[in-house]
């Protein structure tokens, strides 16, 4: 009768030395568990060790589905299993770094040999080596390529090959050389979670000496245990994870949601070539802070819950992403081939739309309008997507928005998410114009705001993202392109807030300290300009920043900014406490018309 449970308490060391390949099946998750989550497992086993207990520590449970041979697959302990390994490889190359330098004494003896085995034990689970195979692998490194210990197969994870990388790499120089490195990206940030973790495990080793690495390796493989729990029957051991999972990381909307979509996949293998090309769009567009898959699920469910009336006019409530998917409608479920399509044209719209220069800008403002604009966005033919086509739409979101960035009201207030929920109903309508859509903007704000409150909350603007929607207004009533990169443009201040010559500044602009406080965050005062301008002109005074000669690009006279570049030809070399009053009582009308909808004649 073959075996149904096969529980066992084991240390970490003899857990990890199998001769089975661990692995990761298809329906799992991406290895998710970041730096803090490390921090925590590196504070409980330093903590142990520390109080020398004779009693062992214990890291939860492990479920195995063993009813493929050869292979342990990783029902729960999945992020668990992959850090251990991700430590052990740290302790491999610092050990060794240690071992090479250590002085041949007799006084060292003792210590050499308890840290050559604890390498050895390491040796064994990550390259399933005994010592004559050490010895060899140590002679000629390349025999340590293609020793397979972990296989992730994961539909959910883009970086399958970090693991294994990382684990054949000789030298942490090699490891950081051979793994995956995200565009555009700064510091630890272009790394994956697989190597920033290992990194952050190989950087602590190091501040620990010799006597003490040696105690922290033996503690973790020998003192520290989980309960292995082998299954043969997989259903028997996802019942088991989810009755047990208590010490994980909780699983997200999208892994509950993938999981489902491939078990009611006709073909697995062909869903895995639909769903993986998903993923990496949407981690593509996650990097860039647009949208992630968790997102793109919640954004089909308001999309259709609009379009099949599922819910009444004025009810704001909303379910869950994962109990709208799996409990109220899990017939979408059903046909994923059907509902990946939709998943994938949410994301092609983010893709064709993200250099959009007002989407860059809607991005400035509460997220919360990405609920509705894709709403939109849907009912659009792909071949009719266009700037010019979807402008309309986006500025009525732009103005709206700005209406929550000014006010004193959050967006669950009637005045924005009870609007925007009913007409969501006409947002998704392919049938009903943007004409009218636009007009129910227009009478929603001219019947709930009044203009001459919303002046005074403008004139009194001392935040920064109405910078940049005064920059998209004051270019379009002048004809003038506008666009920015987001990470390449500041705000301003024209008058500098502080430096070491601001005492002065405030002087020649006669402004007291009192005045000069009220108003040197005041929108009148600040401008868009580019990162290097603004770097080059520092905390200078006006005159120096808008530059005096046409060759002279380092100042206002060089910026592709309209207002800074008009700035550069200001009729007075100095800027104080009228100028600025000047100026935002004209951003403050640009602003209000634009969001009142009444347009107003081009303006210096």
């Amino acid at each position: 009768m073959a075996k149904e449970i096969e529980p066992k308490l084991q240390t970490i060391g003899v857990y990890l030395k199998k001769s089975d390949i661990f692995r990761i099946p298809e329906y799992q998750r991406a290895y998710s568990w970041e730096i803090s989550n490390c921090d925590k497992l590196w504070q409980d086993i330093e903590s142990y060790i520390a109080q020398d207990a004779e009693d062992p520590y214990f890291f939860g449970t492990i479920i195995i589905d063993c009813s493929k041979e050869g292979y342990l697959n990783l029902i729960d302990g999945q992020q668990r299993t992959t850090t251990f390994l991700l430590l052990l490889k740290a302790m491999h190359l610092r050990i060794t770094e240690i071992l090479r330098d250590m002085a041949d004494t007799d006084e060292a003896a003792g210590l050499r040999r308890s840290l050559q085995q604890s390498l050895d034990s390491i040796f064994e689970i990550l390259y399933r080596a005994d010592v004559r195979k050490q010895i060899e692998i140590e002679k000629d490194w390349s025999k340590a390529k293609g020793i397979k210990i972990l296989e992730n197969v994961s539909i959910n994870e883009l970086h399958k090959d970090e693991l294994k990388h990382i684990i054949e790499a000789r030298t942490f120089a090699e490891a950081e050389k051979t793994v995956y490195k995200f565009p555009r990206k700064q510091k630890d940030n272009k790394y994956t979670n697989f190597f920033r973790n290992f990194k952050s495990f190989y950087e602590r080793l190091h501040a620990y000496q010799e006597s003490n690495l040696d105690v922290l390796a033996n503690g973790f493989l020998n003192k520290c245990q989980i309960i292995e729990i082998k299954s043969w029957q997989i259903e028997q051991a996802i019942t088991m994870f989810n009755s047990l999972n208590s010490t994980g990381m909780p699983l997200s909307d999208a892994d509950i949601i993938s999981a489902h979509l491939f078990s009611h996949a006709p073909n697995r293998t062909d869903f895995k070539e639909i769903w993986e090309p998903i993923i990496r769009q949407a981690d593509e567009l996650s990097q860039k802070k647009i949208v992630n898959i968790d997102s793109v699920l919640q954004q089909f469910m308001y999309i259709n819950r609009s379009k099949e009336h599922q819910y009444e006019e004025g009810q704001l409530n909303t379910p869950g992403v994962r109990k709208y998917y799996t409990v109220l409608y899990p017939s979408l479920l059903e046909n994923p081939v059907e509902l990946c399509d939709k998943f994938n044209r949410i994301l092609n719209v983010w893709n064709r739309i993200q250099e959009y220069p007002i989407t860059k800008l809607l991005l400035k403002f509460n997220e919360n309008f990405k609920l509705f604009l894709i709403s939109y966005l849907f009912r659009v033919p792909e071949d009719e997507l266009s700037e010019q086509n979807v402008t309309p739409v986006m500025e009525c979101l732009l103005r709206l928005f700005a209406l929550l960035e000014v006010g004193d009201f959050g967006f669950s207030s009637r005045y924005f998410k009870t609007f925007l929920f009913n007409e969501n109903f006409k947002l998704v309508d392919p049938t009903y114009p943007t004409e009218s859509i636009i007009a129910d903007f227009d009478a929603h704000i001219r019947s709930t705001w009044e203009r001459e409150d919303v002046m005074a909350d403008l004139k009194e603007y001392d935040k920064n993202i109405l910078v940049y929607l005064n920059e998209y207004i004051y270019a379009k009533e002048h004809g003038l392109s506008f666009d920015f990169i987001p990470d390449k443009v500041n705000v301003e201040h024209i008058m500098p807030a502080s430096g070491h010559n601001i005492e002065s500044i405030r002087t020649d602009a006669g402004m007291t300290k009192e005045e000069f406080d009220d108003m040197v965050n005041l929108l009148g005062n600040k401008i868009l300009l580019e990162e290097d301008i603004n770097k080059h002109i520092g905390m200078n005074w006006f005159k120096t920043k808008k530059g005096t000669h046409i060759q002279d690009k380092r100042g206002y006279i060089g910026s592709h900014f309209g207002i800074a570049s008009a700035l550069s030809s200001y009729p007075s070399d100095l800027w104080g406490k009228k100028d600025i009053e000047s100026a935002n009582q004209k951003a403050a009308e640009r602003i209000c018309n634009f969001i009142f909808n009444e347009p107003q004649e081009a303006k210096e």
